[in-house]
C-alpha cells in the first residue's frame, strides 16, 4: 500500500544544515517500491544547484509493522524509521530517530495536503518536543522525475 510516488511536504527537525539552508529547499519527490514484500526501496528525487539528483536508500523491516531501519555508513549511523500515521491514499507522517535526535516528515500523494493533515502533522511535531521554528515546508512545483547516471547517490540522505 505504501508503494508509489510521494511528495515531501514538510519536515520538522533540529538539523543545523536544514536551518542554515532552508531558503534553498527544493521540491522533493519520492518513489517507493517494495522489492521483497517487506523492505522499502526509496528513491528520492531533488535538485541541488539546479541539477536533478536521485538518492537511493533501503529501509529494512524492523520488529513491528510500520517500523524500519535505515543503515548509514559507519558506527552509530543507523536511523529508526516509524510510519506514524498514513491513509496510503493522501498522506503519511514518518518519524526518523537517530540517537536522541528526532525528525518528523510529512509526505503527500500530491504536493499539497489538506489543512486537516497539516494540523495533524503540527500536533505530532509538538508531541515530540519540536516547534514551528524548526518546521520547513517544501515548494510545490519544480519536481524532478529522474536523474542521469552521474547524479545518483546510494546511501544516506542527511536530514
Amino acid at each position: 500500500k505504501f508503494a508509489g510516488r510521494w511528495f515531501l511536504v514538510g519536515v520538522a527537525s533540529r538539523c543545523s544544515y536544514l536551518a542554515e539552508h532552508s531558503h534553498r529547499l527544493e521540491a522533493t519527490a519520492v518513489m517507493v517500491t517494495v522489492p521483497d514484500g517487506q523492505s522499502l526501496a526509496i528513491s528520492t528525487f531533488t535538485k541541488l544547484d539546479g541539477m536533478c539528483w536521485e538518492i537511493r536508500q533501503c529501509y529494512l523491516p524492523a520488529q513491528a509493522r510500520g517500523r524500519f531501519l535505515l543503515k548509514g555508513h559507519g558506527y552509530g549511523s543507523k536511523v529508526d524509521v516509524v510510519v506514524s500515521e498514513t491513509d496510503h491514499s493522501s498522506y503519511a507522517i514518518l518519524y526518523y530517530q537517530k540517537g536522541r535526535s528526532i525528525s518528523v516528515k510529512l509526505y503527500g500523494r500530491s504536493s499539497r495536503v489538506s489543512d486537516a493533515v497539516v494540523d495533524k502533522f503540527e500536533q505530532r511535531i509538538r508531541a515530540v518536543g519540536l516547534s514551528e521554528d524548526v518546521t520547513y515546508y517544501f515548494p510545490t512545483y519544480g519536481f524532478c522525475d529522474s536523474a542521469d547516471e552521474f547524479h545518483i547517490l546510494d546511501g544516506e540522505l542527511q536530514i
